[in-house]
């Protein structure tokens, strides 16, 4: 049995999506897991992703799951079904003009940071309640936030892993009760990597970003 496919079978037992990170692989590597049947991938970099879609099938569905520039928003928008890493209220002003000039509605995962490092990107608690504040003000029609998205600490500490991802879990359930108590659409908890999506799993992950486990051999 391949990686992939027992990585598909864990996500598969908790209902959960799973998003191939294709960043620095080929169009052939890519290609070898969509005829096993993966759909979903995931770039970090809009210049990869804009690289790689046109010489790929039609029916991958494509996420955009690392740091996104407001200057690259226009660009990467008709590409992509969904984007991992809204971290401000200017990001999200700008995802809804150029999404409201293309007719198309983007599904969003607010980012949120947990992770002992400073390096990695997300919102602060105070700056996600203000962007969900604006959001819920109703002028934001081409966007559908529907979670919430975060990263563990890179560290063996299983515990402190555990840990962040449940703290990732409370903010989401959070958010849902105060602001999207009655919209289905806001279910998804993004999070999990290669090294800890299956502790991700179990602390309730809707979609893990898997990369390196899938593409070895």
């Amino acid at each position: 049995m391949s990686n992939w496919e027992i990585v598909k079978q864990h996500c598969d037992a908790h209902q959960a999506a799973l998003v191939a990170v294709s960043k620095t692989r080929t169009i052939a590597e890519v290609m070898a897991l969509y005829q096993k049947g993966q759909r979903i991938f995931g770039e970090n970099r809009v210049q990869e992703l804009l690289e790689k879609a046109p010489n790929l099938p039609d029916d991958i569905e494509w996420h955009l799951i690392g740091h996104l520039q407001t200057n690259k928003v226009k660009q990467i928008l008709p590409k992509i079904s969904c984007i991992h890493s809204l971290e401000s209220i200017r990001l999200m002003e700008e995802i809804e003009t150029q999404a409201a000039k293309l007719n198309k509605v983007i599904s969003v995962l607010a980012q949120v940071h947990v992770a002992a490092e400073e390096t990695k990107f997300g919102l602060s608690m105070l700056a996600l309640t203000e962007l969900l504040d604006r959001y819920t003000q109703g002028s934001f029609k081409h966007i559908k936030l529907i979670g919430i998205m975060g990263m563990a600490s890179f560290t063996d500490n299983h515990d402190q892993i555990r840990a962040e991802f449940k703290s990732i879990q409370e903010i989401f359930q959070y958010v849902k009760n105060g602001y999207f108590i009655h919209q289905a659409f806001f279910k998804e908890i993004s999070m999990g990597m290669s090294g800890d999506y299956l502790i991700a799993l179990e602390e309730g992950s809707t979609m893990v970003r898997v990369g390196s486990l899938l593409f070895e051999k």
